[in-house]
């Protein structure tokens, strides 16, 4: 496991900030990708791209002897992101496949290693991008017109990086294939370390999504324009911005606008037109609608929806097994949305998995994990293949 992490570790990071830039089809992406198909070849596994670019690494036929069973997680990152959140669960999993072999045993059932696509959502803003086009969740024609900020779209990112975007959709072959599904991932937040626990079981993802604020203006110059004479859609993006706070206090929510593009964005120049994107979260659905509700109010313009995930239960049965096979570790609710819960919210069997960090930071360069947790992540990982592979000698 130490060296896969070595040999990931500089890939995609900023010297300046020690954050990693690994967005979807971009250079670094690409050269993730390639350390995935690297450990695959190394492990004799067989690879497979679907038509969403999601890279699956097979032990054994899942066509003649599926479907199988698959741990991953993802290796794309957010901007400035930490090293742990994703990639952890992609090099867990072969570290766990890892420790079956050490230990001679083999899979009854067809076992993979997953890396889905452009998980974070970064570059052309829909999270969870791969698995909710292999799903079907994402509408193709939608997802080859989706830009970046530079214009360009993903299915041109795509052919760039050598992957052909005509096919993109939901592919029913690959999803065949997968009968169960195991998620690995540092956990984004303190729940395990406030219980003392290195590993826990995730119970469900809360209701979430993203929308965009479109603010129009008028421009102007900053200086000779007088205070009553101006358009200024800033205004209304620092009003949006105080009632994400206080409603998300009110309804027991979350809610951040972390995203803002402004025209033309000069220092001595009254904006033309402000976007910016919510984010928003909660237990309960109505919470969360309610929030977006009141922050659109405040900003007197329509909240536009770009994507939404409801509340995912995962499998109660599975869930309790995985906790007594694993001698009653955490169960745990979580508010970041994860490929697992996409894939289970589609009927996939499906589970995840969570090693502590003991920052409870994430989506930043501080987001930690100790090594001996990590490890317990793959022991805990591999005990949970061995048994639903029913792994013999």
């Amino acid at each position: 496991m130490d060296g896969m992490w070595a040999d990931l570790l500089p890939v995609g990071r900023d010297g300046a900030t020690g954050g990693y830039r690994r967005h979807a089809w971009t250079p670094a992406d690409l050269a993730c990708r390639e350390w995935f198909a690297a450990e695959a070849a190394r492990r004799g596994l067989d690879l497979v791209v679907d038509r969403n670019g999601n890279q699956w690494a097979w032990w054994g036929d899942p066509d003649a002897d599926g479907p199988g069973v698959v741990a991953g997680s993802h290796l794309d990152s957010v901007p400035d992101g930490g090293a742990y959140d994703g990639p952890l669960g992609v090099v867990s999993a072969f570290a766990a496949l890892d420790r079956l072999r050490d230990r001679g045993l083999v899979p009854g059932r067809p076992l993979a290693v997953a890396s889905f696509t452009d998980e974070e959502g970064a570059r052309f803003g829909i999270a969870c991008a791969g698995s909710r086009l292999l799903t079907g969740a994402l509408d193709a024609d939608r997802a080859r017109n989706l830009t970046d900020s530079d214009g360009t779209t993903l299915a041109d990112a795509m052919r760039s990086a050598g992957h052909d975007p005509t096919h993109l959709g939901r592919d029913d072959e690959t999803l065949r294939r997968v009968g169960t599904l195991v998620e690995l991932h540092v956990e984004q937040g303190r729940a395990l370390v406030d219980v003392g626990a290195p590993v826990g079981v995730a119970s469900t993802i809360w209701p979430h999504g993203r929308w965009l604020l479109d603010l129009a203006g008028e421009a102007n110059h900053a200086g000779t324009t007088r205070l009553e004479d101006r358009d200024d859609p800033m205004l209304r993006l620092a009003a949006a911005v105080l009632a994400a706070r206080e409603a998300a206090i009110e309804h027991g929510a979350v809610a951040t606008i972390g995203r803002v593009a402004v025209a033309p964005n000069g220092t001595n120049a009254i904006p033309s037109r402000v976007r910016a994107w919510l984010d928003a979260r909660g237990a309960v659905e109505a919470d969360v609608r309610a929030v977006v509700a009141e922050v659109a109010a405040a900003a007197a313009v329509d909240a536009v929806e770009e994507s939404w995930t409801a509340e995912v239960a995962f499998d109660a049965t599975l869930r309790d097994r995985l906790t007594g096979l694993l001698g009653g570790v955490p169960v745990l609710a979580t508010a970041a949305g994860h490929d697992a819960g996409i894939l289970a919210a589609a009927g996939v069997e499906a589970a995840m998995l969570f090693v502590r960090n003991p920052t409870g930071v994430s989506h930043s360069p501080a987001e930690h994990a100790e090594v001996d947790d990590c490890h317990a992540g793959v022991d805990a990982l591999a005990t949970v293949l061995a048994h639903l592979t029913a792994a013999r000698p």
